[in-house]
């Protein structure tokens, strides 16, 4: 079952469609808050006054002490991360541009909404961006990841072969110690 999600080009094409509905719903979430004005306190002193409750115990504890202690201080930061990571996001996956980059920052931004509280369609986003994470590279095929991610190859492994040149040729020039 995995090979044909990451191999076979039929479902390359269904991934495509996936990919650009996700797209699409990032695209315009993030796009909407940009030209409308974003303000994330609102949201983030309410997931800190009603955590996600089983009974008396809270679940995501951790989470709360993030928001309350991190967040809320830093709520400009996030006023500017959360449209433009959510465009950034779209952007990637209507593109298939560094695709699996995109889907997994728009899984974790889907699962921190739901640590909040927050159900609405988040959800259904982290199942449909699951399926085309697991894709990997074929979810890219039909976008920019089709020549990119080999351009990408290349200029990875001429790094990797200049570090390691460098490093064997660091080894040879070592100065000797010198005995006293």
């Amino acid at each position: 079952m995995m090979k044909f999600l990451r191999e076979n080009k039929i479902m390359a094409a269904v991934l495509l469609f996936l990919r650009v509905y996700l797209g699409y719903k990032w695209l315009t979430s993030g796009w909407g808050k940009l030209v409308n004005g974003f303000n994330a306190e609102g949201f983030l002193k309410n997931a800190v006054a009603n955590p996600v409750m089983k009974g008396d115990e809270v679940l995501y504890p951790t989470y709360t002490a993030f928001i309350e202690h991190f967040a809320l201080p830093n709520v400009k930061l996030f006023n500017f991360l959360v449209p433009v990571g959510e465009v950034l996001v779209g952007l990637g996956l209507i593109l298939g541009a560094l695709t699996t980059v995109a889907v997994f920052f728009g899984m974790v931004m889907n699962f921190m909404f739901m640590f909040a509280g927050t159900i609405s369609t988040n959800p259904w986003m982290v199942l449909i961006g699951g399926i085309i994470f697991m894709a990997g590279m074929n979810a890219g095929r039909f976008g920019v990841d089709y020549y990119l991610m080999p351009l990408l190859r290349k200029w990875f492994n001429r790094m990797r072969r200049g570090i390691r040149k460098d490093a064997d040729d660091g080894a040879a020039i070592r100065p000797e110690p010198k005995h006293v």
